[in-house]
């Protein structure tokens, strides 16, 4: 299978990666030189540290399944292209309509948005038949789920085939309609936002909430602990989109606001909820 992947951050590697240990060849497109380069580096590293772990393959056969570079047009010969640039609406649609220009007509076109509607993605796209969400979560080689979701447009077809592509991957697929932050996003937002109001109010320590929901709930991780994990800024966005469609419940705490108006974002800017040395 060929896989395209605009956008190469964190999320956008992570899913090269998943698709390069399971057999694809991946093409990365990124905004520039340098963050292709560091694209690019990022994947390979990855790729090195899964080998290390017990990955079948070498990371010279990896490497030769993965090209990394500038030129959207790379996704021309691509049965699969998935967006992974910011949680942002306008840029998720400019990216969107940009790589349609280049695709097959029968490719499929997948967005890896969190919580923007499909359909309003689909809009003005020559073929929202062939459009789809495909919720990735992060760290994606480690974790074992993908949320696919269905537009009003979308081919059963290509959502049948999508189950197959998560599937290959070694992770298990759920399919969920459109609706405002899906399944995952929505009810994993909701317990977000109550602690860290818990923690705005003073109810009790970081700590001892993930405690809470980790020893008590079994939870693999806590909800700020999380929160650190999948970037604040990340939660941020979520909520404000979901504020919008779905009101007061999921309104921003200021503290959350505020964290991320002073850079802290959790796990990839070294603080958050919680300090990070990795």
């Amino acid at each position: 299978m060929r896989v395209g992947v605009l956008g190469g951050g964190r999320m956008g590697s992570g899913i090269a990666h998943a698709f390069v240990i399971t057999g694809s060849s991946v093409t990365v497109v990124e905004r520039d030189e340098e963050t292709a380069d560091a694209a690019a580096g990022r994947i390979r590293d990855n790729l090195s540290r899964s080998i290390q772990r017990g990955a079948t393959g070498s990371i010279d056969d990896f490497a030769a399944a993965l090209a990394v570079g500038v030129d959207i047009s790379a996704f021309s010969d691509c049965d699969l292209v998935i967006e992974a640039v910011p949680e942002d609406r306008a840029l998720k649609a400019e990216a969107l309509h940009r790589i349609e220009r280049v695709l097959s007509a029968d490719a499929a076109l997948a967005s890896n948005t969190s919580s923007i509607s499909i359909d309003a993605l689909a809009v003005g796209l020559a073929r929202p038949n062939r459009f789809l969400g495909l919720h990735f979560f992060n760290p994606v080689p480690a974790s074992a789920l993908v949320e696919i979701v269905t537009g009003t447009a979308t081919d059963p077809a290509v959502i049948a085939a999508a189950r197959g592509w998560v599937e290959a991957l070694g992770k298990t697929p759920i399919t969920v309609r459109d609706s405002p932050g899906f399944a995952s996003s929505r009810l994993g937002l909701v317990l977000a936002l109550e602690a860290i109001r818990m923690l705005e109010d003073g109810v009790a320590t970081a700590e001892d909430i993930d405690t809470a929901m980790e020893r008590g709930y079994r939870h693999p991780l806590g909800p700020l602990r999380t929160t650190d994990v999948v970037g604040l800024d990340v939660r941020l966005a979520i909520a404000e989109e979901l504020h919008a469609a779905l009101g007061e419940r999921f309104a921003p705490p200021d503290l959350l606001r505020q964290l991320v108006t002073d850079g802290k974002l959790g796990r990839k800017s070294g603080e958050g909820f919680y300090r990070w040395d990795d």
